[in-house]
C-alpha cells in the first residue's frame, strides 16, 4: 500500500518555486529590465505613455502566466506553432476495410 515508484509531484520538484522553468524566469527578468530602462529613458507623464512603457513587462508576464492543462501561455503558443506551422503532416485515412484496388 502507498508504494509508488515516482512521487505525484515529481515534475513540480524540478521547477523553480514549483511554477517556473529557468526560461520563464529569464523571460520575465528581461521584460522587467527593459521596462525599467524604458521608465528611466522616457519618464512618462501621461497615462498612455505609462502603458506603453509597461508593455514589455505585461507581455512577458502574460507569457509566463500559468494556465490549466498546460504549463503556461508560452507552452500553448509553442504547441500551436508546432502543430499548424512546423508539423503539417498530411495523414491519409484509408479505413479498416479499404481494398488494394482503390490505392493511388
Amino acid at each position: 500500500m502507498n508504494q509508488y515508484l515516482i512521487a505525484a509531484n515529481s515534475k513540480k520538484g524540478q521547477l523553480i518555486f514549483n511554477i517556473f522553468r529557468p526560461i520563464d524566469l529569464t523571460i520575465i527578468s528581461v521584460g522587467t529590465v527593459i521596462t525599467f530602462i524604458m521608465f528611466l529613458i522616457i519618464q512618462p507623464e501621461q497615462l498612455l505613455w505609462g502603458i506603453i512603457v509597461l508593455l514589455p513587462f505585461l507581455v512577458c508576464a502574460f507569457l509566463v502566466l500559468p494556465i490549466p492543462n498546460y504549463h503556461n501561455v508560452l507552452c500553448v503558443i509553442q504547441n500551436i506553432y508546432r502543430f499548424y506551422i512546423v508539423d503539417q503532416n498530411e495523414l491519409v485515412w484509408k479505413g479498416w476495410c479499404a481494398k488494394d484496388e482503390y490505392k493511388n
